[in-house]
């Protein structure tokens, strides 16, 4: 497949409205663009960080860099490429050019940085991954407030358009993971390789996770249900504390809410929410117990779609889309905490599995693979 061909296939589904990446670039960008789009992505594992950020010496660091240099335009050409063929009038969206914007601003940062061969390189090249890293940061809610305007539109949208966030997000993940872990060898704390502590343990995460969630489920609800936690609190292992922190909260949450609500006209005092850390061999695993009432077996499915939210959703009410949005950690009313909280576990090998009782409770099984050997699942 020649450059000229992916362009055609992608302005093919274009709707008259949705202005070209061609208006928007030179012609030698565009054609770097799809070029980069068209050659595979090359992924790492969490052991695979560790190994390598052991001993951050000038030559592993420069080599890093020089990984990241040719890796992170052909990774942000893939989403240009996909971001310019969405189905249904998605591409048009004004949100998603945006968004869109932002990978080419990206792309042509890094397409024209220098060829990095020495330490003064490699430290200008670290300016330009923070730059990016931030200029990124809002592409979660941007996106979200997209689907959102497609949703209102059409109501259902295909499972397409599912199975296109998912791809979208998981490298999203991916390329914060390999900016984070780069910069964060410039600064290096006692205990961590990069950004991934080599004792986390998952005991003291619950512990902070469940602080926040009953912090906001406190301040929303007027009342928190208690939370029990219950495992070894000196065991620990090599992960991300703040992908786990993530993970761990929106389960939490979400089991908070379900217990209140079930409870709040009632005399009986609320059930408490069980937390349970189990240390295999192979895998970390944690589950979430609550006895909020359940989920119906037919509504299953419904709970890993994006935009599906039993919250108010404050997206297209509270949105200015024209400067920089603000928003809440946790997504709350946005219908993406356990979509991406799942792409998060399974960025690193594990899973989020999600098992419910109509009528009495949830059960939700988070697995982190402990061996750390999977290469990312790239889209």
């Amino acid at each position: 497949m020649n450059v000229q061909t992916a362009q055609k296939t992608m302005y093919s589904s274009q709707p008259s409205k949705h202005r070209p990446l061609s208006e928007s670039v030179s012609r030698e960008t565009l054609d770097d663009i799809y070029r980069c789009s068209l050659k595979r992505q090359t992924g790492v594992s969490l052991k695979y960080m560790l190994d390598f950020g052991s001993f951050p010496i000038e030559r592993q660091v420069i080599f890093s860099a020089q990984f990241l240099h040719k890796e992170l335009p052909i990774r942000l050409a893939h989403r240009v490429a996909e971001l310019e063929n969405l189905p249904h009038g998605l591409s048009a969206k004004s949100q998603v050019m945006q968004v869109r914007d932002w990978y080419v601003e990206s792309f042509k940062e890094l397409r024209q940085f220098r060829k990095i061969v020495d330490r003064s390189d490699e430290s200008d090249f670290v300016r330009i991954l923070k730059r990016i890293y931030e200029r990124h940061s809002n592409v979660v809610p941007m996106m979200a407030m997209g689907v959102a305007e497609l949703k209102r539109d059409f109501g259902e949208f295909p499972p397409e358009v599912h199975q296109f966030l998912d791809g979208f997000y998981m490298s999203r993940i991916g390329i914060r993971a390999l900016i984070g872990q780069h910069v964060a060898l410039h600064s290096q704390q006692d205990g961590y390789i990069g950004m991934i502590c080599i004792k986390v343990r998952p005991m003291d995460v619950a512990w902070g996770a469940v602080d926040d969630a009953r912090s906001i489920c406190m301040r929303e609800k007027g009342s928190s249900p208690e939370v029990q936690v219950f495992g070894d609190p000196n065991f620990a292992f090599s992960y991300v504390p703040s992908h786990l922190h993530q993970m761990l909260f929106e389960l939490v949450k979400n089991s908070l809410r379900a217990v209140h609500d079930k409870y709040e006209d009632s005399d009986i005092d609320p059930p408490p929410i069980r937390i349970v850390i189990a240390d295999g061999g192979e895998d970390v695993s944690i589950k979430v117990s609550d006895e909020g009432g359940g989920i119906p077996r037919s509504g299953l499915p419904r709970i890993w779609t994006y935009m599906y939210t039993t919250a108010d959703t404050p997206l297209l009410d509270n949105a200015d889309t024209s400067g920089v949005l603000e928003t809440p950690p946790a997504l709350a009313g946005y219908g993406y905490g356990l979509p991406l909280s799942r792409l998060y576990a399974r960025y690193f090998g594990g899973d989020l599995q999600i098992l419910s009782m109509e009528g009495y409770g949830t059960d939700a099984y988070l697995h982190i693979s402990r061996l750390g050997n999977v290469q990312e699942p790239l889209p």
